[in-house]
């Protein structure tokens, strides 16, 4: 990163950026090493300004909402963290509709959700993503999904973005309705674009009594209390569900139940997860992930992808 590219980026108006910052105090695994630069942004404008000077100067960048989700090196992330608040924690409510920013984070929207009589987003009351990594992973719990909700998005098209000259980039904003958001399986269209999430709008149901609401999000959070190692610093379930099987199933199937390398361990309360048991490295954590993989995959022949996001 040379000179240029600072001078561009501490000169936009609207961010904070913080230098070598440490990712461990941004992710719920409690691990990550220094982020060269960690912009926070508080409105679209600021943040396609943040983009466009990465996208011109050749320097990578990544978007973190509640860093739920990530394992990040404790070498660092030499590039551009960038962290949406200000506008992009604004919820709205039109009718049964519900609108909500990228920084917006899940609990709360399930919440606003209930506060407006609105079904559907029970599920989401314990997931402790954002809008963002929600709709970018569709994440989803308890028979329950983001794509099932989710009725459009805006975003930034980074394509576009890079072609624009300053004064046009807000013509790089665009929206995709749900059936081009590509949703599968912990998946969505954004995962292959690399398009950035600025909000989503959720299509409920409206019902007369909000106690039906309050009722199954108080069972799912209970059943989450009493089965998922939530004491521990951890990014949720480590591995994806394999097709007709289920990951801690096979993991504890394969006496890895309680497997651990220094302070990382398979969950004894879950085997789902691979937790933090204090001070875990990153190195710690990979080796059990690998480590169960390998182990799984020999004794199964089932491959397990990891669902947390490593970012090197």
């Amino acid at each position: 990163m040379n000179i240029l590219f600072k001078d561009n980026l501490f000169n936009i108006d609207d961010i904070d950026i913080k230098e070598n910052e440490p990712m461990k105090d941004h992710t719920t695994f409690r691990i990550g090493g220094p982020a060269r630069y960690f912009v926070t942004v508080y409105n679209t404008g600021s943040l396609l300004k943040v983009l466009k000077t990465c996208i011109e100067h050749g320097v990578k960048y990544m978007v973190v909402g509640n860093g739920s989700n990530l394992l990040v090196s404790c070498r660092g992330y030499d590039g551009v963290v960038i962290k949406p608040e200000g506008e992009f924690q604004n919820i709205s409510v039109d009718g049964d509709r519900l609108t909500a920013g990228s920084g917006v984070l899940l609990p709360r929207l399930a919440k606003t959700a209930l506060e407006y009589s609105l079904k559907g987003l029970e599920f989401a009351s314990g997931i402790p993503g954002s809008v963002g990594g929600g709709i970018l992973m569709n994440a989803g719990a308890y028979d329950g999904e983001i794509r099932c909700v989710c009725a459009k998005s805006r975003y930034v098209d980074v394509n576009r973005l890079a072609s624009m000259d300053y004064d046009r980039i807000n013509e790089a904003v665009c929206e995709r309705e749900n059936k081009d958001l590509m949703f599968d399986y912990r998946m969505s269209i954004f995962q292959k674009t690399g398009d950035i999430i600025l909000d989503g709008t959720f299509h409920l149901e409206k019902v007369e009594d909000k106690s039906i609401i309050e009722e199954k999000m108080k069972d799912l959070n209970e059943r989450r209390r009493l089965k998922q190692p939530l004491e521990y610093p951890s990014a949720g379930s480590t591995f994806k569900r394999p097709r007709g099987h289920y990951a801690a199933k096979l993991i504890e199937e394969c006496g890895l139940k309680g497997y651990s390398c220094g302070d990382a361990q398979v969950s004894e309360k879950h085997s789902g997860f691979v937790i933090n048991r204090g001070n875990a490295s990153f190195d710690d954590v990979v080796k059990v992930i690998e480590h169960v993989k390998d182990v799984v995959y020999n004794m199964t022949g089932v491959i397990l992808e990891p669902e947390v996001k490593i970012i090197w």
